[in-house]
């Protein structure tokens, strides 16, 4: 075995002189072969024994804590990747005390020895699950903190209001509250704001992280399982000449440029006696009612007709775009009269010839990230628990508001500004039960 590098080392021997030593490195010995071994170290012939039985060479890394993943001792071993390898070195670690790790055990000890708050423990999965660059990034952001850090900063806020508070009554010869309840509503107004500002990124945030949900509408033979087989890349969807070939729900997830789209196709809309058929326009109806965003695909080879017109009605108040699809053929419907009557920009597509997707792609980002899907600093909520914790808190801060508007005491502002305090911490985990904890990380894959 090689032997390492002995370092100089400075010592100081006097005020004003340093003397230099030759320093050899300790060791420690391995205990199968004997080797000597560098602390810290691992014996680089040494397999893996099951007994005197060497089941795998492997390579063993003992890590430390509080500086490991959980903040614990932690040992880990690295093993060739065969399957039946894999399962004798488990096997032995388990006979000899080892247990199998519960769903995000890991991840759980990294929260409950406070290496990680409950936010960017929430973000391991958000990173291991991300669809697109975006929603890496904005997981990535999370998990060094970026939730965090804000509502840590809103938290800590309200409690100095608190602390003033509560002082100012235990000591009221030392404290005047005279003018606090105006000052004390400024303040509670902007960290208002500041929590609006953190609710208007939950939609974004939403769609970032699990795509937009976007429903396909439109008649039969209009052209929309052509349209999902060419966003997809691929033939997912049955195409015939036969109206009513789709039936029903199919759902692809797929990436514009970016932007990640939860596509679903449906049943085309139409009048029908077939029990199976009526039953898929019925669930293509309820898809549209949740969507983010609607593709009306309109043949534009054909009339509009009542069908349409029903469809149309479907638009009415939500985000869509008409896809005036079959340009390559001649055309029976106005463009113009499109947009007249939906509202809705009408984008020119031939899946036959391959053209309009990019504008396609533009009117997305137009409608959804304000024209540019770039990401910088800002702070994206992705969560909805977070978001539902984050809704709490504001309206403990209207009470407060309010109450100071209605003149009471400040005992009143002190309970709903604890409240809101409270809500935000569930965020971070400062305020959450066992049962919560466990729920959340149940949902996390072993081995995290």
């Amino acid at each position: 075995m090689a032997q390492p590098k002995r370092r100089w080392s400075k010592q100081r021997t006097h005020k004003r002189r340093s003397t230099w030593k030759l320093e050899t490195p300790k060791f420690a010995t391995c205990a199968h072969c004997h080797e000597p071994v560098m602390p810290h170290r691992v014996c680089p012939t040494c397999g893996y024994y099951d007994g005197e039985e060497v089941v795998d060479e492997v390579l063993v890394m003992i890590m430390r804590g509080p500086h490991t993943y959980t903040g614990e001792d932690t040992v880990e071993i690295d093993c060739h990747g065969g399957v039946y390898a894999m399962k004798r070195v488990l096997e032995t670690v388990l006979k000899n005390g080892a247990v199998i790790a519960e769903p995000g055990e890991f991840t759980k000890r990294a929260f409950l020895n406070g290496r990680l708050d409950l936010s960017q423990a929430e973000a391991v999965m958000d990173v291991i699950q991300a669809k697109n660059s975006m929603a890496l990034k904005s997981s990535v952001e999370q998990l060094k903190g970026s939730v965090q850090r804000a509502v840590k900063e809103i938290r800590a806020r309200l409690l100095h209001q608190i602390a003033y508070i509560e002082t100012a009554l235990d000591d009221p010869e030392h404290f005047d509250l005279t003018d606090y309840p105006q000052e004390l509503q400024k303040i509670v107004e902007k960290e208002s704001e500041n929590i609006s500002e953190l609710l208007k990124t939950a939609d974004d945030g939403r769609m970032i992280q699990e795509g937009i949900k976007t429903v396909i509408l439109g008649k039969p033979n209009a052209g929309k399982s052509s349209l999902l087989n060419f966003l997809v890349g691929e033939d997912r969807a049955i195409v015939t000449e036969i109206a009513g070939t789709t039936r029903d729900i199919l759902e692809e997830y797929i990436s514009l440029n970016g932007i990640t789209l939860r596509v679903i196709d449906t049943a085309g809309i139409r009048e029908t006696e077939d029990v199976v058929e009526k039953i898929g326009v019925g669930k293509a109806k309820q898809m549209a009612e949740d969507a983010d965003l609607i593709l009306y695909v309109v043949d534009s080879s054909l009339p509009l007709d009542d069908n349409d017109r029903e469809i149309m009605e479907l638009l009415s108040g939500r985000k869509s775009i008409v896809i005036y699809n079959k340009t390559d053929l001649e055309a029976a419907v106005d463009i113009e009269e499109l947009k007249a009557k939906t509202g809705s920009p009408v984008i020119p597509v031939s899946v036959v010839e391959e053209t309009g997707i990019s504008q396609l792609e533009d009117e997305i980002k137009r409608m959804f990230f304000h024209g540019e899907l770039s990401f910088n600093d800002e702070v994206y909520i992705t969560n909805a628990r977070h978001k539902a914790a984050l809704e709490e808190a504001k309206e403990s801060l209207k009470l407060v508001i309010g109450s100071i508007a209605m003149g009471m005491s400040e005992d009143f502002f002190s309970i709903d500004l604890m409240n809101a305090y409270e809500s935000l911490g569930r965020i971070v985990g400062e305020s959450v039960g066992e049962d919560l904890v466990n729920e959340i990380f149940s949902k996390f894959c072993v081995g995290k």
